[in-house]
């Protein structure tokens, strides 16, 4: 009887959302659905909150779906799900078997889905490991009311209707369930737990390195002409694997051999821009270290080679010298006086080559370097302190090493925007458009949410002016497939990269502008700033509490309307006032204060500091300014700029300086000018 029990239960197929430990919305329709072993069966769920029990007959494929009535918060519950074992009524007099699956210890409180790429995915521990990450595991025991189910990753070029979840289904927040879950959606589960004294259901779908284009469906992408050509091959995927890589690898190899046989200064397979004696006047100047997108090529992906001559001295000669050129990004063939002395495929890993003894002569030496950027950002990214050359056998004295820093000779062999865009591997790839919503979005559609929020934009800060059109354009995506107004909460991009030494061009600046702009303009959304909290070589914050934290304020004052300060100062406008530019501001609350949490005793009264704010005059060149606070103003000059025209903050990959208000919140980076950025076409149709 057991053996025929266990075999009729399997009658009834749910989704891992639906199972033990499950969080339902509050004070809603929840959908519930699933499948039976045929159309026409009839299905009966009966909650136990109510003890009402909703019936329903299933549609083809034996498909069936009901929408529950939720109370207020509360649970532990039960849900019960079945539908007659047998072909045909029972006999009278007897009751008919039925086929039975109930759902125990469900809560009903707060479900929020956790999105976006690697740091939404970096989980506490594993790959990830948190600041203090073995506390807050041990401390999760303390929160059985959070509920966590984590989907496993899968692409799929057509929308799926079944996911798959890492564990089979939800999982009380615990020690032993938590360490592999997504740290800054726990963190927001906790911080929203602790307030709102709610049960919290968490759903994390999320996948590192990949592109928001690829999160949303292809119904609203194709109101995106930049996207049409990669949907229509998406459409024509082979369905077997095998064939989808044997189909690129054809084309990127007819591809690459096209930017091959174009390439500029080769000739038999010699590099003839390495030769020491090439006559390079007519070549450029180029700012070294320092992405090319932001120091003269905007928009650039390609070949590019850098030289520069320098002076070998005599006790320098016949000596093994190093030669450090920082991370570079992505290749680079490196060459002394015209010989190879290194080269690296590997990008932003950090390049130290040496120079042999028999090559280093006394006198003009020059190093060129033939930098292959494949995407996205490219050149020297690494700081001004990893630019030098040295003796090897001295190399931490300071006599014995020469910066390298400063102007270069450049000059652009391949430029990549004069051909067809590159062939994509759609062989288990990401990062193609649609393929993350097909598989891990669309068989979550219909769950009951409150809200979403969202840490992804890294990927995407190659294009980031498309991102001001296509972040809005994913949310109402997701709004419309649920049905829903769903509140959405956007994680600004941390500080990254080498710090902010001089006024500076930046991708990753304007990737946050567009950011901003969504949530300003878009209803129900709202913005959690990091600028402050990112790392300088490391891409992942591990500061990932105070990521949470600042979600959950925004969240906490903006969803559920309590009295809680949510938001750094943001700019709300500026006037120039002679020779200088004041800006006001909304969330000062109390004052400004700048990077010491300690010192607030300045709040409220004037200070001047310098090096937050850059300023610039019609010649649209900006400067290093100095500010003073007054009130909740800020007075911004220089005395480089005798008629100032625009005042950006925080417009770096890394800003060197952080403006908080009296809550310890930091201020939103901005800029007053609208003038075209290095992204302004970078993401147009072709």
């Amino acid at each position: 009887m057991l053996m025929i029990a266990s075999a009729v239960q399997a009658q009834i197929q749910l989704q891992p959302m639906f199972s033990d430990n499950m969080v339902l919305q509050q004070q809603t329709k929840a959908p519930i659905w699933g499948k039976v072993a045929k159309e026409g069966k009839p299905v009966t769920v009966t909650t136990s909150w109510n003890k009402r029990s909703y019936q329903i007959v299933s549609q083809a494929g034996g498909r069936w779906k009901v929408e529950v009535e939720t109370p207020k918060a509360g649970g532990p519950y039960e849900i019960t799900i079945s539908t007659p074992a047998g072909e045909a009524p029972a006999a009278s007099g007897q009751l008919q078997a039925l086929d039975k699956k109930i759902l125990h210890n469900v809560l009903i409180g707060e479900v929020w889905l956790c999105t976006g790429q690697s740091n939404m995915e970096m989980p506490l521990a594993g790959w990830g490991k948190i600041d203090d990450y073995e506390k807050e595991i041990a401390n999760a025991d303390n929160y059985p009311d959070i509920r966590i189910i984590n989907m496993k990753k899968v692409i799929s070029p057509v929308p799926r209707e079944d996911i798959a979840a890492m564990n089979e289904g939800w999982e009380v927040c615990s020690s032993k369930t938590i360490p592999e879950f997504s740290a800054a959606g726990y963190f927001f589960g906790v911080n929203l737990q602790k307030t709102l004294k709610v049960p919290v259901g968490l759903i994390a779908t999320n996948w590192g390195g990949t592109l928001a284009e690829s999160w949303t469906s292809e119904e609203s992408l194709m109101k995106m002409p930049y996207f049409r050509d990669a949907i229509a091959k998406v459409k024509q995927m082979p369905a077997d694997l095998d064939a989808q890589r044997a189909q690129y690898e054809k084309e990127d190899k007819a591809y690459w051999q096209t930017l091959k046989e174009s390439e500029k200064g080769v000739e038999s397979g010699r590099y003839l821009w390495a030769d020491p004696e090439l006559n390079d006047q007519t070549w450029g100047l180029l700012p070294q270290p320092g992405k090319v997108e932001e120091t003269g090529l905007s928009g650039f992906d390609g070949v590019v080679w850098i030289r520069k001559t320098i002076d070998i001295p005599a006790t320098w000669a016949g000596q093994d010298l190093t030669l450090s050129l920082g991370a570079i990004d992505d290749e680079d063939v490196t060459f002394f006086n015209g010989v190879e002395v290194g080269h690296t495929e590997s990008w932003f890993a950090p390049r130290t080559y040496t120079i042999p003894a028999e090559l280093v002569r006394q006198g003009k030496a020059t190093i060129a370097i033939r930098i292959m950027d494949t995407g996205a950002d490219g050149g020297l990214t690494g700081g001004a302190d990893q630019l030098f050359i040295s003796l090897s056998k001295d190399k931490d004295n300071a006599g014995a090493k020469r910066s390298l820093a400063g102007d270069w000779k450049y000059r652009v062999a391949l430029d990549m925007r004069d051909f067809p865009p590159r062939p994509v591997n759609m062989a288990g790839n990401p990062n193609v458009p649609t393929v993350l919503y097909n598989s891990m979005l669309n068989p979550l559609v219909g769950y009951a949410l409150k809200g979403a929020i969202w840490y992804q934009g890294e990927s995407n800060v190659d294009r980031a002016f498309q991102y001001r059109e296509l972040l809005p354009v994913m949310i109402n995506d997701w709004r419309t497939k649920w049905g829903l107004n769903l509140d959405f909460y956007i994680v600004q991009l941390a500080n990254f990269m080498r710090k902010e030494t001089v006024p500076e061009e930046s991708t990753w600046a304007e990737l946050r502008e567009a950011q901003m702009l969504t949530a300003q303009h878009l209803d129900h959304t709202g913005i959690a700033c990091a600028i402050d909290i990112g790392m300088d070589n490391d891409i992942h914050p591990k500061n990932k509490q105070e990521v949470g934290r600042r979600l959950a304020l925004a969240a906490l004052a903006q969803t559920y309307g309590k009295k809680v300060a949510y938001s750094g100062p943001v700019c709300r406008g500026y006037k120039v006032e002679e020779g200088k530019i004041r800006l006001s501001f909304d969330h000062v609350g109390k004052g400004f204060r700048l990077e010491s949490k300690a010192d607030n005793s300045y709040q409220g009264r004037a200070l001047e500091f310098d090096g937050y704010f850059n300023i610039a005059g019609p010649d649209r060149k900006f400067y290093s300014a100095k500010a003073r606070v007054e009130g909740q103003t800020i007075v911004v000059w220089a005395d480089e700029v005798s008629f100032p025209v625009a005042v950006r903050y925080g417009w770096a990959n890394n800003p060197k300086s952080v403006v908080y208000n009296s809550d310890d919140l930091p201020m939103f980076p901005f800029r007053t000018d609208d003038w075209p950025g290095i992204t302004l076409h970078t993401g147009e149709a072709r």
